[in-house]
């Protein structure tokens, strides 16, 4: 498990930043060691734990980037057509191994590799059969056109893929294209996860007339799956100090973070916080987002605990940009910085400097072709609505205190957050 100091994580002073409580977190997590070889159609979404250098040119051949005819370079017509005959056809697959005749082309199809002494190739649109069934080739055609040469996409020795990539579909396409069929990858992470809260019941299971069913809890474990993690779901703990400390102790060895939702606030009835103090430390963090605060911060036995807004939108920005960043720290990830997209403003907001607010809003085209950005016309953090019937998420920096329409405005889509 990735093991912490009880004090590693401590911080005291004004309300932390987005960039800074991120940057703390980051450069404390120790990333985890272990490490397995999985097959290349399973690796998909993991983190690659060694660089790979290509073990041949990519291509590995000098190849035809189209169908048509194959030409030395010291043939090509330079002012006027000229008729060459033809000798020979090769087709992807096929072998070329005699050398093409001076003054003469050869039919060759897009992938099949030119013959010896060919460097240049026709398109076959571009050329013509005479009567005498000679090729016909125009002028102006420059050496070395419509050829892929072997390594022009990636030489041999070239490290292609670095560790940390968290893969990709086309990364296992450059793997395969390579000849692999097993990765070296990092473990996954084993994330524990619960909700809290006396008010909440689990999907399935009976309801009081004052309870709501938990829906963080499997929000929060889905997102976690999309970042490639193993996660134990522990259900909902009551809001009682003693079995909250008891349940987190008995997951901390186990895990290598643990997530939780509810009870970080400082209300008589969020216990997490006096429940972790008990068998562990927590530094209660005044992140500076909205919707988001309070997160908390804790070590519990080295395994770090992050505690997030019972709130679902809440729940789910905070995710975005705490856990997030965790996760794939600890998996010894490369950062995905998240870049919003520009986009123009269709609404009014006003909001609080050297806070970073994000606003739920759908994409539209406005009748100029530029894409706007539409707030929800509704607010609170409690609106699952708010996240299902919107696109993403407007980022409203620190400085920004008001918005009107037609300001550009940076834009997080959920495709690229999830």
């Amino acid at each position: 498990m990735a093991q912490l100091s009880d004090d590693c994580f401590a911080f005291g002073g004004p309300m932390l930043s987005v960039d800074e409580a991120v940057g703390l977190i980051t450069s404390r997590v120790n990333a985890i060691a272990d490490l397995e070889t999985v097959a290349l159609v399973d690796a998909d979404g993991r983190v690659l734990a060694r660089d790979i250098a290509a073990p041949l040119p990519l291509p590995p051949f000098t190849n035809s980037a189209v169908d048509g005819y194959a030409v030395r370079s010291a043939d090509l017509p330079q002012s006027a057509e000229q008729a060459l005959p033809l000798d020979g056809r090769i087709q992807a697959g096929g072998g070329a191994h005699a050398p093409i005749k001076p003054a003469h082309t050869v039919r060759i199809f897009t992938g099949a590799p030119l013959p010896p002494g060919a460097e240049t190739v026709f398109m076959q649109e571009d050329v013509r059969i005479d009567q005498a069934g000679k090729v016909v080739l125009p002028p102006g055609l420059k050496p070395g056109a419509n050829v892929r040469p072997a390594g022009e996409d990636i030489p041999q020795g070239h490290v292609a893929l670095r560790a940390g990539q968290r893969l990709r579909p086309q990364h296992l396409a450059l793997a395969a294209a390579f000849g692999l069929t097993r990765l070296d990858v990092v473990r996954r992470i084993r994330v524990a996860v619960f909700s809290t809260g006396d008010e909440l019941a689990s999907p399935g299971e009976p309801r009081a007339p004052s309870q709501l069913f938990d829906s963080n809890r499997f929000m929060l474990m889905a997102m976690l799956r999309r970042l490639g993690c193993e996660v134990s779901d522990l259900g909902i703990l009551r809001d009682e100090r003693t079995s909250l400390a008891n349940g987190l102790k008995q997951v901390a060895g186990g895990h290598d973070l643990i997530l939780t939702t509810g009870g970080v606030s400082t209300g008589e009835e969020d216990h997490v916080k006096a429940a972790v103090e008990s068998i562990g430390s927590l530094v209660l963090w005044r992140i500076a987002i909205k919707p988001g605060r309070p997160v908390a911060m804790g070590i519990i036995a080295g395994t770090p605990l992050i505690g997030l807004p019972g709130n679902p939108v809440a729940s789910f920005v905070t995710f975005v940009h705490v856990v997030r960043p965790t996760v794939l720290a600890l998996a010894g990830s490369l950062q995905e910085q998240l870049l919003p997209i520009p986009v123009r403003a269709a609404f009014t907001y006003k909001k609080k400097i050297g806070r970073r607010e994000y606003v739920r809003a759908t994409l539209r085209r406005g009748e100029d072709g530029v894409l706007e950005a539409v707030k929800f016309p509704r607010e609170g953090a409690g609106l699952l609505s708010s996240l299902v019937e919107t696109d993403g998420l407007v980022e409203l920096g620190e400085d920004i205190i008001h918005v009107e329409p037609g300001r550009g405005v940076g834009f997080l889509s959920y495709a690229e957050l999830l």
